[in-house]
């Protein structure tokens, strides 16, 4: 029986929608190649990427941990916007799991602590030969790092920079995360959404999450007006 991801006393899990399956790739097949196959005995050790707000970024992190936990391996999805007025303890003994992924790094960069713990904690990683993963708003290179060790090991892996979807293909997008959830998601609604919703798709997902629930509790499809009475649009 498969494992389920380790995850911290602070209860950080992981959304059971954020998987590979429900993730539409874009211009980014080539980085959902390379942490498909991460786990692999030839996989990347590190991967960074980098996008704006709404691009996938957490989509992928918690991704990747749910694929390790599908192949009994254990996995830490941190997110550091949530975590970061904590100290770095978390990463003690990281090595342990079989994959880290660190989320929204840019939150801590600068403060000397998180960046000691994190050059200390890349270093343990990749000495045990365990996977991480990092994720932040700009290229490892534009981080503001003052220790530089931390700086030269964060160009050390494979960077990729996320492209967001076009109009088009957050359609797409959105129909595919319905179709994972068993919701029929007709192409006018989809676009009524898309309109009048807010333009990151991690918000239109939960906006989903919110239609997922109200129509099976009301027993009703997905149709403009019970988008706008669920929705309050």
């Amino acid at each position: 029986m498969s494992r389920a991801p380790a995850q911290l006393p602070l209860g950080v899990g992981l959304r059971d929608d954020a998987t590979f399956a429900s993730f539409l790739p874009g211009s980014n097949a080539g980085l959902v190649d390379r942490l498909t196959h991460q786990l692999d005995a030839a996989g990347e050790p590190f991967v960074y990427l980098w996008g704006a707000s709404g691009t996938g970024r957490t989509h992928l992190l918690q991704a990747a941990c749910h694929a390790a936990s599908d192949r009994d391996l254990r996995a830490l999805y941190l997110p550091l916007n949530e975590l970061g007025h904590f100290p770095p303890l978390m990463l003690e003994e990281a090595e342990r799991l079989d994959l880290v992924a660190i989320d929204d790094v840019d939150v801590v960069v600068g403060r000397r602590r998180w960046e000691e713990g994190l050059f200390h904690a890349f270093n343990r990683l990749r000495d045990a030969g365990r996977r991480l993963i990092m994720a932040a708003d700009t290229s490892p290179r534009q981080l503001p790092v003052k220790l530089p060790d931390l700086a030269s090991r964060l160009t050390w892996g494979v960077t990729f920079h996320l492209q967001g979807l076009d109009d088009a293909q957050r359609l797409q997008a959105l129909q595919l995360r319905a179709r994972v959830r068993g919701m029929q998601l007709p192409d006018e609604v989809a676009r009524y959404i898309l309109h009048r919703g807010p333009r990151g798709l991690g918000a239109l997902c939960e906006a989903l999450e919110t239609l997922d629930r109200a129509s099976l509790s009301a027993q009703r499809k997905l149709t403009i007006p019970f988008v706008k009475q669920a929705l309050g649009w």
